[in-house]
């Protein structure tokens, strides 16, 4: 698999399929958010085995590559290596996870409960890709990418296939960017035909520095979703993608994501971190994106107090 394109994203589906959930979208009505639309419509990826589409990339990795004796390594925010300890308990297959100290105890436990070596260190995402780079030199274990990778990019991109399916007649979708290997697979998969709008904490704009920049630049890495949302640049193979597919990146501030999350809760009573609710942030903040708009809340893994 090295085609980044719909046919390509079709066949991973097929393959991922049985070891995924096909997660399940809701239509709301936009006024009890405070929306005057059309159409709303939510896919709600949080509830996919270990709390975020992450596992989608994980098991296309797993399945389409070799993996030796030594087994899989990946670094993460959290979500991703919990996804690839899954995928890889799941498979019969050794892990070992590389995060930094801003991951949450929340994603801290579920890595851990997967059966994988973890290893905590750093202050970010850039930190752990640093040292699962050593750890992949001294052992030979196969390097799993949280997003610069084409068969994670091709895994993300069934999140696409399956909300349209699921919602064929949407003029706009709205969807979290960290490293860029969701929006990436997403815009791909669509390829134009819908608005694909991109949205990111002001504290770390990866995405929306890259493309006033002309390619993937260093970006700040701060805020309520560190975690999940702010690696060090967006992804080399998917930024190609944004410039062709992505209608425009949009910032919201932190304050915005927690009132988004307090309204998915309000509303719905789905719990959902900070860079799942990004997304609807946005729209609650005013954007105008069409009448028929989709919302991608992409990640729960949240700590219960």
């Amino acid at each position: 698999m090295n085609a980044l394109d719909r046919e390509s994203i079709r066949r991973t589906y097929e393959l991922i399929r049985p070891h995924i959930r096909v997660t399940p979208t809701i239509e709301v009505d936009p006024a009890d958010f405070g929306l005057k639309l059309e159409s709303l419509t939510l896919k709600l990826e949080l509830f996919q085995h270990t709390g975020s589409f992450k596992t989608r990339g994980a098991f296309t990795n797993l399945l389409t590559r070799e993996v030796p004796a030594a087994g899989v390594v990946a670094a993460s925010g959290g979500n991703h290596g919990a996804a690839v300890a899954f995928a890889a308990q799941k498979l019969g297959k050794r892990a070992t996870i590389f995060v930094p100290t801003v991951c949450s105890p929340a994603k801290i436990d579920r890595i851990r409960s997967y059966g994988a070596e973890l290893v905590i260190g750093g202050d970010r995402y850039d930190d752990a890709l640093q040292a699962s780079e050593r750890f992949v030199a001294e052992t030979g274990a196969l390097p799993i990418h949280a997003y610069d990778q084409v068969e994670t990019l091709l895994g993300q991109g069934t999140v696409g296939l399956e909300f349209e399916e699921q919602a064929p007649e949407l003029d706009s979708l709205l969807v979290a960017v960290g490293g860029g290997g969701l929006i990436g697979g997403i815009a791909a998969w669509y390829a134009g035909r819908v608005a694909v709008v991109g949205v990111e904490p002001q504290a770390c704009p990866t995405l929306a520095r890259a493309m006033e920049a002309g390619r993937p630049v260093d970006a700040p890495a701060g805020g309520i979703a560190a975690d999940s949302l702010a690696p060090r640049q967006v992804g080399q193979l998917m930024f190609p993608v944004a410039q062709q597919y992505v209608s425009r990146v949009m910032l919201v501030s932190d304050d915005a994501i927690v009132e988004a999350q307090k309204k998915l809760w309000d509303v719905l009573r789905v719990m959902a971190e900070p860079g799942g609710a990004a997304a609807l942030a946005a729209l609650l903040a005013g954007a105008n994106v069409g009448q028929r708009v989709g919302v991608l809340v992409c990640g729960g893994n949240v700590v219960l107090r």
